[in-house]
């Protein structure tokens, strides 16, 4: 079986699961919209895109199922920019035909960027049950398995609690362990950890290199904890950060590659600290 399309199989399953026993915010009306507006214009970039051979492309709705689960907004439209600008980036914001950033996650941090009091990362529409966290972990392990991209997420599990405990609640009196795996607790919070964490193409082939990748994304979003209190879209922000530089450290060095670099890490910071400036805002749902 096609990767991509296992991967959409596994989403969809969940997508389905959650829709009857957690807390998805889209009815199926509007989820086959964005789905079907995904497709149509993942085709369309295709068609136009020369780089690209013309196929069917089911990494796009991976895409869009990851904007559906960890994103939310009352406005339709929203999902369908955002969205449209993950796929651009994709096709056109690459350097020797490599993207910079996971589609979603790109989606994720322009709509914080463009649509910050109207566009919300959530992290409870799949709710806190066990047994739908087994299934996910189930799924995840597979697809892992399959890309060879487990020693991120164990990496980061591991490296996230520590780093938690050593850099924030060892010097915050408010804040107790507890409080930090709870937030394991949540099946989308193990979403992110198991699909967006490690896509591959924005992700080391190496297992020591993924370990390294797993730490630094697990470190930037802790030491944003530390410093600017707890957001959930701290993590988001450390893998829009780290994931440019997989397709930037494997480009030849030359003059192109270097300004390259230099371009895209000073929008990177700049929409960093643009959403970081915002007041300290997300949208959570329990159950």
């Amino acid at each position: 079986m096609h990767l991509q399309l296992h991967q959409n199989i596994n989403l969809f399953l969940l997508l389905i699961l959650g829709s009857y026993v957690a807390n998805i915010s889209l009815g199926w009306v509007e989820i086959v919209a964005i789905l079907a507006f995904t497709v149509v214009v993942e085709h369309i970039l295709l068609y136009f895109n020369p780089k690209r051979e013309f196929y069917f492309s089911y990494s796009a709705l991976s895409t869009a199922i990851g904007v559906i689960v960890l994103m939310y907004s009352s406005h339709l439209w929203i999902y369908f920019v955002v969205i449209s600008l993950g796929l651009l980036q994709k096709h056109y914001l690459t350097l020797d035909g490599k993207q910079f950033f996971n589609p979603s996650n790109f989606a994720i941090i322009m709509a914080l960027l463009f649509f910050y009091e109207d566009a919300h990362v959530v992290t409870g529409q799949f709710g806190d049950e066990f047994w739908l966290a087994i299934i996910v972990f189930v799924l995840a392990a597979i697809i892992l398995i399959r890309v060879n991209r487990w020693a991120i997420s164990i990496a980061f599990i591991v490296s996230y609690f520590l780093l938690q405990y050593m850099l924030v609640v060892s010097y915050d009196p408010v804040m107790i362990f507890e409080d930090i795996y709870h937030r394991f607790y949540s099946v989308t919070f193990t979403l992110f950890i198991y699909f967006m964490l490690t896509d591959p193409p924005v992700t080391p082939s190496k297992w020591k290199l993924q370990i390294l990748f797993a730490f630094f994304v697990s470190l930037m979003a802790v030491l944003l904890d530390r410093f600017y209190g707890f957001r959930v879209q701290h993590l988001f922000m450390s893998v829009f950060f780290f994931s440019m530089f997989v397709t930037l450290l494997s480009a030849k060095r030359d003059t192109k590659t270097l300004k390259t670099a230099g371009v895209i890490l000073f929008f990177v910071i700049l929409i960093i600290t643009f959403i970081e400036m915002q007041p300290p805002y997300y949208f959570e749902m329990d159950g």
